[in-house]
């Protein structure tokens, strides 16, 4: 049984950072599942006020998006994959810093990517001096930011 959650987890861990960059529903309900199914595997310990931070803020993102709107003014989402990648490497770069850097690299991260993402010509309309800066940070990159760092909290279980 133990084998088969570790299976579920890292399949919904897997779907998380897919639907990060290519977001089609909320990515940090597989996050939070998958996290879930590999403590319940023993291949990881998370402590309960992890579980229940992270619940929460699943379930406020969740919220965020269904009520934001979907894609940007111009019908792309070329923003997700500058968010989504630069919020991956922050994971990355944090958890090989140290453990407790890691959500701190992917804030920054997510903040990187949505600065570039401005930078584009198709991101004109997203400028750091406007209200729409942090509106936008709030829609896109906290989803991302939730999930990605639910993904570094179970790639640490490995780990550590």
């Amino acid at each position: 049984m133990s084998y088969i959650l570790l299976t579920l987890g890292i399949m919904c861990l897997v779907c998380a950072l897919v639907l990060v960059v290519w977001p089609r529903w909320v990515a940090a309900v597989p996050a939070f599942v998958g996290l879930v199914a590999l403590h319940l595997s023993y291949f990881i310990s998370v402590p309960n006020g992890t579980f229940i931070f992270w619940g929460i803020a699943t379930a406020l993102v969740a919220g965020i998006v269904t009520m934001s709107p979907q894609g940007e003014p111009d019908g792309q989402c070329a923003s997700n994959l500058y968010v989504g990648v630069s919020a991956m490497a922050g994971c990355l770069v944090g958890i090989l810093v140290g453990a407790r850097i890691m959500i701190l690299g992917v804030i920054l991260g997510a903040f990187i990517g949505q600065m570039a993402y401005s930078r584009t010509p198709a991101g004109t309309w997203l400028r750091a001096d406007s209200g729409t800066f942090l509106r936008y940070f709030a829609a896109k990159c906290l989803p991302a930011i939730v999930a990605v760092s639910i993904v570094g909290i179970a790639i640490e279980g490995f780990i550590f």
